[in-house]
């Protein structure tokens, strides 16, 4: 395999030399979730390489961490998580490889081709959020995944991944039990952009960019009591209880 690098104005792709047309698409597809992104958001990062894999087995041995990830994640959820995030780099599937980890319900090729996409407004929103530390410390570690359900949600909800997962979410639903509000890690990547999306659609979109850049002192309860204009915990998690089952329900 022969390794070459191709350049945008704000990214850079490492990739299989066959891949080049692959590695345009990607390029073009961040160039333009940068651009809504740095009209959305004080600051976007740039100078990003994005490494695409052509398999599996190349991007877990990327980052062993990762298929302790897949296994710790909700079988509806796993197919989607095609990649991960550094400080400075995105590693993930090539788009052929994204493709054939599609199932064939509607919106999963959707959902999976803006993987990286994704990845980047994750990175992007934990640079803006102001009670994230900016070293990768033992206490970042710790707050990302207590707050993988707000990173994860956000970073999928703005790249646009949720309306494409609704028959996922329907899947989800019928298996492994009623989930926790807010979404656990096991149902971070695939229920977490469901409450952003609640909060966009209730409070509007910036309420949600507010949101998203803050994590509050008191934990997920308190947030979500205030970015819902003080509503109580309860009714808010009926409200999102009530929202998947709208989702699940147009699955088809």
């Amino acid at each position: 395999m022969a390794w070459v690098e191709s350049i945008s104005p704000s990214f850079r792709a490492r990739h299989d030399s066959a891949d080049a047309d692959a590695a345009e698409q990607v390029l073009d597809a961040l160039e333009s979730i940068r651009q809504e992104l740095d009209d959305a958001l004080p600051w976007t990062v740039a100078e990003v390489t994005v490494v695409l894999h052509r398999d599996a087995v190349s991007l877990s041995l990327s980052n062993p961490t990762l298929p302790v990830r897949w296994l710790l994640t909700a079988p509806a959820a796993r197919r989607y998580i095609g990649g991960w995030a550094g400080s400075r780099e995105l590693h993930v599937l090539t788009p052929a490889a994204l493709e054939a980890r599609a199932s064939n319900v509607p919106g999963s090729r959707e959902m999976l081709a803006l993987t990286a996409p994704a990845l980047y407004c994750r990175r992007v929103i934990a640079e803006n959020n102001r009670d994230l530390p900016r070293a990768l410390t033992p206490g970042r570690l710790r707050l990302e995944l207590r707050w993988a359900w707000l990173l994860e949600g956000a970073g999928r909800w703005f790249a646009g991944q949720t309306e494409h997962a609704r028959p996922a979410i329907a899947r989800r639903l019928r298996e492994g039990g009623r989930p926790s509000f807010p979404p656990g890690l096991r149902d971070a990547p695939l229920l977490g952009s469901t409450v952003i999306d609640l909060l966009a659609r209730q409070e509007g979109e910036p309420a949600a960019l507010q949101f998203v850049t803050r994590l509050h002192p008191q934990g997920a309860r308190a947030a979500l009591s205030k970015a819902f204009a003080g509503k109580p915990f309860v009714h808010i998690e009926g409200d999102w209880r009530s929202h998947l089952s709208r989702l699940a329900g147009g699955a088809g």
